[in-house]
């Protein structure tokens, strides 16, 4: 019902001969006004929360980081090799953490992306309904179960497992930790995956079937590349949560500080070094204090990085399939 039909049922149901007709009319239109700026009003704080919250992390982020890169040199932190935090003053080379972060969050991409995106179009284009309820709800069962006991699945199950094929893989692996991340992610790819191509109207796969393409042909070249972008936001998204992982990470890959391209031994990651150095009591103003804010600044831009790349991606497909 519009304005006018609502201010014109006010005037209906009013007594004949009433003479306050224009008033009732006024207050009913101003109440709504008052509704609506009020909604309104409480959009905008909570836009404006979530702004001044990712500016007081930044904040807090530089401001405990800027003790220690006056007493590290940047070129030493960003080049760096060697990562040895005692004894004191110590070394702060990035690399071996950074390394360490890209080999759980690209092998962990491998074994979830493809994965995610298959079982994704099954659900959304091959499965019955009745399959497709009892599939997706356990698939997306993996989302809810906490990361520690993903950790300790991969200490105990999956690096044993892998001993099988690689006998000298070391207790805390890599490799574990990559597997362990992918299945963490891999109800996070399916789920939005699934959603992106279920949007696709269904006029444009009756259309393509209609000129004669089969299941398979419409589904890979009308109905994926359709969803493209929606389906890229999910990889984007899904490496974003494996990049931030920590108990999983901890336990699986381990805490080994070193510059390895070998998935078969320990490492440590950005994440797993903030939560190992900051158990217990860590005094204030240390060089180990200080580095926990640094390292956290570096996994910031890493992170806020592929979002912006996600971004210019997802807008690159949508214009080229427009």
């Amino acid at each position: 019902m519009t304005s006018t039909q609502t201010d014109q049922a006010v005037i209906a149901g009013s007594p004949k001969g009433s003479g306050n007709l224009p008033h009732k009319r006024v207050s009913v239109h101003l109440q709504r006004q008052i509704r609506e700026g009020a909604i309104k009003a409480f959009c905008a704080l909570c836009a404006l929360l979530s702004v001044i919250t990712t500016i007081t992390i930044v904040y807090v982020l530089l401001t405990e980081a800027l003790p220690f890169f006056t007493k590290v040199d940047f070129k030493e932190f960003a080049t760096g090799t060697e990562w040895k935090p005692t004894p004191e003053p110590g070394h702060y080379g990035m690399l071996p953490l950074i390394t360490g972060t890209l080999m759980i969050t690209i092998g962990a991409g491998l074994f979830a992306v493809p994965l995610g995106l298959l079982s994704a179009i099954y659900l959304a284009e091959y499965a019955k309904p009745r399959a497709k309820a009892i599939l997706k709800p356990a698939l997306e069962l993996l989302a809810g179960i906490p990361t520690v006991v993903y950790g300790y699945f991969g200490l105990f199950f999956v690096t044993p497992a892998l001993k099988h094929v690689f006998p000298s893989i070391q207790s805390s692996n890599a490799l574990a930790g990559a597997i362990v991340v992918g299945i963490m992610i891999l109800p996070l790819v399916s789920s939005l995956c699934e959603d992106a191509i279920s949007s696709v109207p269904v006029a444009l796969k009756e259309g393509a079937q209609g000129l004669g393409a089969t299941k398979a042909e419409t589904t890979m070249k009308i109905v994926v590349p359709a969803a493209l972008s929606g389906i890229v936001a999910s990889f984007i998204l899904a490496l974003s949560r494996a990049l931030g992982e920590t108990m999983a990470v901890t336990l699986a890959a381990g805490s080994n500080p070193i510059l390895t391209l070998n998935p078969l031994k320990g490492i440590q990651t950005m994440t797993a070094y903030m939560v190992s150095t900051s158990k217990g009591d860590l005094e204030h103003g240390t060089m180990k204090y200080w580095s926990i804010f640094a390292v956290g600044l570096v996994l910031f831009a890493f992170t806020f990085s592929m979002n912006l790349i996600a971004r210019k991606l997802v807008a690159k497909f949508k214009l080229n399939y427009q």
